[in-house]
């Protein structure tokens, strides 16, 4: 009987979700746009998701959050989320969001190790150098001749919290601040 209650609740849900599509009630939700760079530092393409302002203005400059562990699944919705809200209730200003999605965090955002069990467990670790360098010589001058930007700040949360800890240390003015976070549990 229970089958059956679920089944004919499908059914109503897809034809009023079909009505809907015919008289145009449904219309796509957008927060921002997906952009694929070439780089030639990475030597593979990195997809990049940009959240814009509402009301965003090509003639305006606008600061710019870089958000590593920026894919659809990871941080970049509720990231852009919090930017909104923000915005909206504590007059926080417009801002761009460019999350940068993975494709290997082990090895973009941990340094060189010469220790050979890390080595062995995690074959791919230790060129944070050339993600650094994509950051600096390919992504940073990508988003400024794309937008009119001021500030640029670097959000980075567990192995990406390493990164922008690394970064930093080593090459402070790549950025003017610095959001690094990392997960602690206490038990």
């Amino acid at each position: 009987m229970i089958k059956k209650i679920l089944a004919l609740f499908s059914i109503l849900f897809a034809f009023q979700f079909m009505v809907l599509a015919q008289t145009g009630n449904v219309k796509p939700l957008t927060i921002g746009e997906v952009r694929t760079l070439k780089s030639k530092i990475l030597n593979e393409d990195r997809t990049l998701n940009i959240y814009l302002p509402q009301g965003f203005d090509k003639a305006k400059s606008y600061p710019v959050i870089y958000l590593l562990d920026g894919s659809i699944n990871e941080d970049f919705i509720h990231v852009t989320g919090l930017v909104q809200f923000f915005n909206q209730m504590y007059a926080m200003p417009e801002t761009i969001v460019v999350g940068i999605a993975n494709i290997d965090r082990k090895r973009d955002f941990t340094f060189h190790t010469d220790l050979k069990d890390l080595q062995q467990d995690y074959p791919t670790t230790g060129h944070s150098d050339k993600f650094i360098n994509f950051l600096e010589k390919e992504l940073l001058p990508y988003i400024g001749s794309q937008y009119k930007t001021t500030d640029k700040y670097l959000f980075g949360q567990s192995l990406g919290g390493l990164l922008a800890t690394e970064i930093l240390f080593k090459k402070p003015e790549m950025f003017n601040n610095y959001f690094i976070i990392s997960k602690f549990m206490v038990g």
